[in-house]
């Protein structure tokens, strides 16, 4: 079976959570930051962004095949989701505006997006987990993709939240989504039906 690569969308850095941690927050989370030797970004981005990156992170390293999981971020492309960053980095991510047509966030992103596809090579997949409804990812990895940028199915319609809460259940479950390729793909849907909560689970 061909390798797998996942593309993780970024978390927020300019929100309430984040603020938290580049504050003078007595969190061991926030002082890690503050060191020298920093945190890694999935830890960091899971406290961010709560439910939806955790979700992402926990389903992308569950099913990743071959290939490895990839955090998106404003300012460096693509990196690991043990990667350490700090209260810089962090301040750095949310200076950065993600839009297409912002090279500070398009060139590392390209970059590091070719050098996935070179480790691929043509018959590797990539999943995108992250927002398909617009173009701020979408645009700068077809460039790199073409047809072979994948995202679930099931992420037509959804928020964030239920996107997260999906995916969890889907680790818990050993159930992966279904891909279809994004060139052509439809991406905007009608909302589906609310999760039904499983007894004893928070998601």
């Amino acid at each position: 079976m061909p390798a797998r690569v996942f593309l993780l969308s970024p978390a927020s850095c300019s929100g309430r959570r984040a603020e938290l941690l580049l504050g003078s927050s007595r969190m061991t989370l926030a002082e890690r930051l503050r060191s020298p030797a920093g945190a890694p970004i999935g830890e960091v981005f899971s406290f961010i962004s709560q439910l939806y990156f955790r979700g992402k992170l926990a389903y992308a390293s569950a099913f990743a095949r071959g290939g490895g999981v990839f955090v998106i971020t404003t300012s460096r492309g693509l990196v690991l989701p043990h990667e350490p960053v700090t209260v810089e980095t962090l301040s750095e991510f949310a200076s950065i505006d993600l839009r297409p047509a912002n090279d500070a966030y398009t060139r590392p992103l390209e970059a590091g997006a070719r050098l996935v596809a070179d480790q691929l090579g043509p018959e590797g997949e990539v999943v995108l987990l992250g927002s398909i409804a617009s173009d701020k990812y979408v645009e700068v990895l077809m460039r790199v993709f073409g047809t072979r940028l994948l995202f679930p199915s099931d992420f037509v319609g959804r928020g964030d939240m239920s996107r997260g809460g999906l995916m969890l259940r889907c680790v818990r479950e050993g159930r992966e989504l279904e891909y279809v390729p994004l060139s052509g793909a439809v991406r905007h849907g009608a909302r589906p039906p609310k999760l039904i909560r499983v007894p004893g689970s928070r998601n």
